[in-house]
């Protein structure tokens, strides 16, 4: 049965959704207006107020049908179609909500609801100005899962995740045989998304993305009501607050990399990436200047037009990324949905607007009356800020490289533009000496917030300095740093570690609360250390010394054969030196979703397209029988585990599980790291080339050997010697009965570093013959006792070969990583500590100028009328 009610309901809701949002924009803005009496005031704000919690109503109602859909896997809908399956455990079908552009724009649309209506109950005086722009980005938002179509006009606005399979896909003949096809499974998650990661990180991610229009309403508020630094107050702890979920949202992606991907590390300088660290780095200088705007015209104006720049750049990153415009630089962008032109029109809107606002009150701002002292908080304050914001445009202007191209073709041009072929080298030379400056001036600039320094008194740095040079010296001498800028990057750091740290150990002795600052600028350093290391000193331990090329593909020919040098190639079950440690390949290993271990994939006989397996024996894992021989068991699917035992010098052994997904729409298969961890460095190692583990063998023709006992016989470039022939009771998969006879060959085979006994059967069982042939993957070989010939006493056997088994993979070592996972914690810590303490000073000045508003009621109604 095809559940339209569902749907129909979501889509419903979805229009309900947007129309309130339109009508509390125009109620909102009535209750904004200053000069219209007070009554008329509060009326529109108490219908304002009522139309955006029937919005939020309806938000929450679509949430709730879409997850409907999914949950129960309604395969009518082609969004649950396309982005879950019956497979998927409970974690992976509730992120498989956001795994498409409508289901992230409906994350991003619940966020904004959820932070409009905590604003609304939490600060009234600024409600109807703040909530006008709350309100029509949520009408803009929603504009874009609408999915209607104007009659007459054949323009269609917004794409539906409530979209039968049918409506999407019409041209299935399944149709015309079965108008009510309904799949019996889904199309699944995309592999590389599944993981832990992707279940937290976005839902975070687009919590920082919603909270940035907080500021950004605040500050248009400002501009519309002429309270041009009394915004700054309600604006700040909310910034703060953005700065740091978003911070923690792009952290979340960085580690999801580095566990997930095969690229060896946490940044790889994508466009997509770029496109969500660069609001941040534009908001966190926004952050600062805000500190000293209520003080300083000059960063007050700096303010707004940061706090403006920050929203405007989340809208032009969501414009990059989710209009296709990215479609050949980015494996992480969206394709178009045929919204570009609706992205366009939003982001276009709110750019002018903000602008044109900003523009308009330009001559109203205040203007300082001195020129800042270079021994002044405001001046450090400003230079760092200036050089994030540059630091983010160099990022920027590369970035949008894409965007160039399609803007000139649209005026019938042609740029040609071409993104650089080493991104990670290019942003580096620029990157690694901004944030040289920016790191020092973090030091430096909270001596002068806490005026240990001033003109003519600057001692109080020189001990931080010095400290800072032997301790860069010992590091640079003891791990042969020679590389000018990354010594200057070092040094930098560890400045900013000292120096801050000083700070910090004075703050502690009086007020903790003070304290965020400075632990937030020693977690940034200490995060930059760790990022050195790790990416400049990566070692790859995984050098090929056989001499043989793996592969003539481009992907390793390329740059002078660089994976064909840096990868190596593992036999089953052969052991292999590389570097100090030796290794072996020791199984394929699978998931079983209901035991908490890897089990062989020899144990059970996998089911194609099911997601099952049937037990092949006794499924034992620590002394815990979990399926008997024949049962159906469910596994993870398309995952593949491959063992490797790594023997470190002194005999020590521990095990990685680097795994493989065989998917053909993914190009073949998609390998994700097993790392190692140590306190001082991790060993990183991935797979990168395997046999497919559920595809058949080609054997070779067949090959028949007669010997005697004890003769020597030349099998596939391997010695072979038949020792015996014994009488065994015991056949796998063969019953035996009274009068039955079964007899084993002893066939010994001679490898260079290891010798390899197998044991073909032959059976005779009810007078018939049946021969029980042996498969050692090992050697790639299958050998069958043919016959037996009482009167020669000789044996016959036919002998078959096939490809072995092989995995190519890749280890490096990233020394100190552990600092860079450090120093994001303690970013966190210091960014919740200040965020907390402007929240508690924002509440105590509402409550003051509450109390201080009833005060002046009370006296108007106690004063008689003459």
């Amino acid at each position: 049965m095809i559940h339209t009610t569902i749907g129909i309901a979501g889509h419903l809701l979805v229009i309900i959704a947007f129309a309130s949002a339109l009508l509390a924009v125009f109620a909102y803005f009535k209750a904004g207006m200053t000069n219209a009496p007070i009554q008329e005031i509060n009326t529109w704000k108490r219908f304002a107020r009522a139309t955006y919690m029937v919005h939020a109503a309806a938000v929450i109602g679509v949430v709730f049908s879409l997850y409907w859909i999914i949950g129960n896997h309604y395969f009518e809908y082609h969004y649950a179609w396309k982005n879950s399956s019956l497979s998927l455990p409970t974690g992976y079908t509730i992120s498989s909500f956001w795994q498409e552009q409508e289901g992230s724009f409906l994350l991003w649309i619940f966020w904004n609801m959820v932070l409009g209506s905590i604003l609304i109950f939490t600060n009234r005086s600024w409600e109807a100005p703040v909530m006008t722009v709350f309100a029509l980005v949520q009408a803009f938002l929603t504009s874009m899962i609408l999915g209607v179509v104007i009659p007459g006009l054949d323009l269609k606005i917004g794409s539906t995740p409530f979209l039968l399979l049918k409506e999407v896909m019409p041209d299935m003949p399944v149709w015309k045989m079965d108008p009510n096809f309904i799949p019996k499974d889904g199309n699944g998650m995309n592999p590389l998304l599944q993981n832990y990661w992707m279940v937290i990180h976005p839902p975070t991610l687009f919590l920082g993305f919603a909270s940035t229009l907080i500021p950004f309403s605040f500050a248009i508020a400002g501009l519309w009501t002429k309270k041009l630094h009394e915004w700054i107050r309600p604006a700040l702890p909310w910034a703060l607050f953005s700065a740091l979920i978003l911070g923690v949202g792009i952290l979340m992606g960085a580690y999801w990399a580095y566990e997930t991907l095969n690229f060896g590390s946490y940044w790889n300088w994508d466009p997509v990436e770029n496109s969500s660290i660069v609001p941040w780095m534009i908001l966190v200088a926004a952050v600062h200047v805000m500190i000293i705007g209520r003080k300083n015209a000059t960063a007050l104006k700096t303010s707004f037009i940061l706090t403006i720049a920050t929203f405007i750049l989340i809208l032009y990153s969501t414009f990059m990324t989710r209009s296709g415009v990215l479609g050949n630089a980015s494996v992480h962008s969206f394709t178009d949905l045929g919204l570009s032109g609706q992205l366009l029109i939003y982001l276009l809107t709110f750019t002018i607007l903000s602008i044109a606002l900003l523009v308009y009150r330009w001559k109203s701002l205040p203007s300082d009356e001195a020129e800042v002292s270079t021994y002044s908080q405001e001046f450090w304050i400003f230079i760092g800020a200036t050089l994030l914001c540059l630091s983010g445009f160099q990022i920027l202007a590369t970035t949008s490289i894409p965007v160039y191209n399609a803007i000139a073709e649209a005026f019938g041009g042609v740029l040609n533009m071409a993104l650089p072929a080493d991104q990670i080298g290019h942003y580096n030379k620029f990157q690694l000496w901004f944030f040289s400056l920016i790191i020092i001036l973090t030091g430096i600039g909270q001596f002068f917030w806490w005026k240990r320094v001033g003109q003519g008194k600057l001692q109080a740095l020189y001990n931080p300095l010095l400290i800072s040079l032997l301790i860069s010296a010992g590091v640079i001498t003891w791990w042969g740093v020679k590389d000018i800028q990354y010594i200057a990057l070092l040094t930098a750091a560890i400045f900013a570690v000292v120096a801050n740290g000083t700070i910090l150990f004075n703050i502690i002795r009086g007020n903790y609360n003070l304290s965020g600052g400075a632990i937030t600028h020693i977690g940034v350093a200490l995060m930059l250390i760790g990022i050195l290391f790790s990416s400049a000193y990566t070692k790859v331990v995984s050098i090929n010394n056989s001499g043989l090329m793996i592969s003539r593909s481009e992907e390793f020919t390329s740059n002078d054969n660089k994976e064909n040098k840096e990868n190596i190639t593992l036999w089953l079950n052969k052991p292999e030196k590389m570097g100090e440690y030796m290794l072996t390949w020791r199984d394929v290993r699978i998931e079983p979703l209901h035991i908490p271990e890897y089990i062989s994939k020899s144990w059970v006989d996998m089911i194609e397209n099911d997601y099952k397996a049937v037990a092949l024996r006794d499924i034992v894992v620590n002394e815990k029988k979990y399926y008997a021989k024949g049962d159906t068991l469910e596994v993870s699917p398309d995952n593949f585990y491959y063992e490797i035992d790594y023997r470190d010098p002194t005999g020590k052994i521990f095990t990685l599980f680097p795994r493989v997904q065989i998917n053909p729409r993914m190009g073949g298969i998609v390998s994700s790291p097993d790392i190692n961890r140590k306190l001082d460095k991790d060993l990183y190692t991935y797979v990168a080339m395997v046999t497919n583990p559920m595809a058949e063998p080609v054997w070779s023709p067949t090959e028949n050997f007669t010997v005697s006992m004890r003769d020597t016989f030349f099998v596939n470039d391997y010695v072979a010697v038949l020792d015996n022939v014994v009488r065994t009771e015991e056949v796998e998969g063969v019953t035996l009965g009274k009068g039955d006879a079964a007899v084993k060959a002893m066939i010994r085979i001679l490898d260079k570093e290891k010798e390899y006994i197998v044991t073909p059967s032959f059976v005779i069982r009810d007078r018939m013959v049946a021969r029980k042939p042996e498969v050692s993957k090992d050697l790639g070989m299958r050998i069958q006792f043919q016959e037996i010939n009482p009167q020669t006493g000789q044996f016959s056997f036919a002998v078959n070969t096939t490809q072995r088994d092989y995995i190519v993979m890749k280890a490096t070592e990233k020394p100190l990583i552990n600092i860079l996972w450090l120093g994001t914690f303690v970013l966190v810590i210091g960014f919740v500590l200040a965020t907390i303490r402007r929240f508690k000073d924002f509440v105590k000045m509402r409550d003051r100028e509450a109390a201080s508003t009833s005060k002046a009621k009370q006296k108007i109604k106690a004063t008689p009328i003459a």
